[in-house]
């Protein structure tokens, strides 16, 4: 009988390392880094911004500085504007922004398509959207003013005309890139053009529609504050009027910063939908 052949021991794999679990602590920890950064950063122009102001490097009644900033802010916050609760004038303007942010959405989403989809309708109205698109819309909002008056209707339709060019490009030009085989294949299959435009274009239109909601909420919030700004009986921007025919500079940095607060809630919560909406896509890891 031959001898048994023994074979050597086979060497036992050591575990590597999760790389999964190391990329997503050294994102972590770099997201912990430069939120460090940015609060150090704010503390560092807020600090210098005080010194100065209070050893008369820069003119303190210009300039004005935080300290006196968050005095008016809480003064506000406390007992409140001329108009009214402070709460009351936040709430006018954010409601006079996301009725015209909505209304402009909707409107640059639909001619978007339309125009994306229909070259006939885009020869037609492109030269007319081309001039209207080259017109200082800030401007018009003296307009609405002497057509709507001084109430939220002025307010929404500046709001609409700053959000809706911004939408109807990134919806037409999404339109136009969508995977011709995409199309081609539907129409094999059977779709009309409805089933196309809903089920193919629209869903393939999303991701560049989205990108243009980020930007578009701030024009929103412009066209508001303009429109209040040049006359209203309620909102930030008359704040920011009646602060500056007092030459209250607190007063108007004091509103700016209540934008700046209401802006950034609302990126945070569009941020938070898009990435609910578009869990497939990859998540870029250098943001």
């Amino acid at each position: 009988m031959s001898p048994e052949v023994i074979s050597a021991p086979t060497p036992v794999d050591t575990p590597k390392p999760d790389r999964a679990h190391s990329r997503a602590r050294a994102a972590r920890r770099r997201k912990a880094v430069v939120l460090l950064v940015r609060v150090l950063l704010l503390v560092a122009v807020l600090g210098l911004w005080e010194a100065l102001s209070r050893s008369k490097a820069i003119d303190p009644f210009n300039f004005s500085m935080p300290s006196k900033i968050w005095d008016q802010i809480s003064t506000w916050v406390m007992h409140g504007t001329a108009q009214g609760a402070l709460g009351e004038q936040i709430w006018v303007t954010l409601h006079e922004a996301l009725l015209g942010w909505i209304i402009g959405v909707i409107a640059g989403v639909v001619f978007g398509i339309a125009l994306g989809r229909i070259a006939f309708l885009a020869d037609v109205l492109g030269p007319y959207i081309k001039v209207l698109n080259s017109i200082p819309r800030i401007v018009l909002a003296p307009i609405f003013v002497i057509w709507f008056g001084l109430g939220p209707s002025s307010k929404i339709a500046s709001a609409v005309v700053l959000v809706f060019f911004p939408v109807f490009f990134n919806a037409f030009q999404g339109a136009r890139e969508v995977d011709r085989n995409l199309v081609a294949n539907a129409r094999i299959l059977g779709a009309s053009d409805r089933r196309v435009t809903l089920q193919v274009v629209i869903p393939s239109a999303t991701s560049w529609i989205f990108t243009s909601l980020h930007v578009s909420f701030g024009f929103a919030l412009i066209g508001a504050i303009v429109g209040e700004y040049i006359g209203a009986t309620k909102g930030i921007g008359l704040l920011v009027a009646q602060s500056q025919g007092t030459f209250n500079a607190a007063g108007v940095y004091a509103a700016m910063v209540i934008l700046a607060v209401v802006a950034l809630v609302a990126e945070g919560l569009l941020t938070f939908a898009e990435r609910r909406i578009f869990r497939w896509k990859p998540s870029d890891s250098g943001h």
